[in-house]
């Protein structure tokens, strides 16, 4: 697409692509083949931002956006319990992120109209996590392993 529509852009243009956390990390239950696919994603992120840049002065980033409930997350289906996999990856968020606040939808549409202003006119070729920080985790803090350790308080706002 990228191909197609840079050369009708002006220069300081910007493309936007969504990603998700399972291109780094394993989710389970969300599958290999798009798991996959959202790596490449972000990979041609990074040669596209070096192509389109220097041909059409154009910025190519990707955003990885957290959990959200949106149609699309929550057709795949219930598992053991009743729970979609959705649900369980926000209840997975919003227990072991930073912020324990709700992704929305909005967070993610506002970041990418930050991303396609001057505002960040220096940015190509990364991909922005909108996730409440959840990606910089490297364990659970619901984990059996801290079992007994104080949890840190919730974020305040939040409704846990």
């Amino acid at each position: 697409m990228v191909s197609r529509f840079a050369p009708l852009m002006p220069p300081g243009g910007s493309v936007l692509s969504l990603s998700y956390i399972a291109s780094q990390r394993v989710i389970p239950g969300y599958g290999g083949g798009m798991s996959s696919a959202k790596a490449q994603l972000e990979s041609d992120t990074r040669t596209l931002a070096w192509e389109a840049g220097r041909k059409y002065g154009i910025r190519v980033n990707t955003i990885s956006a957290g959990p959200l409930k949106s149609r699309a997350a929550s057709a795949i289906g219930a598992g053991p319990g009743g729970k979609t996999f959705i649900e369980r990856a926000i209840d997975y968020s919003t227990n072991n992120a930073p912020l324990t606040l709700p992704l929305y939808a909005e967070n993610v549409g506002t970041t990418a109209l930050c991303l396609s202003t001057d505002l960040m006119a220096g940015v190509t070729g990364m991909t922005m996590y909108v996730d409440m920080g959840l990606h910089a985790m490297g364990t659970a803090i619901d984990s059996p392993a801290y079992e007994g350790l104080e949890k840190p308080p919730m974020t305040p706002g939040s409704a846990n």
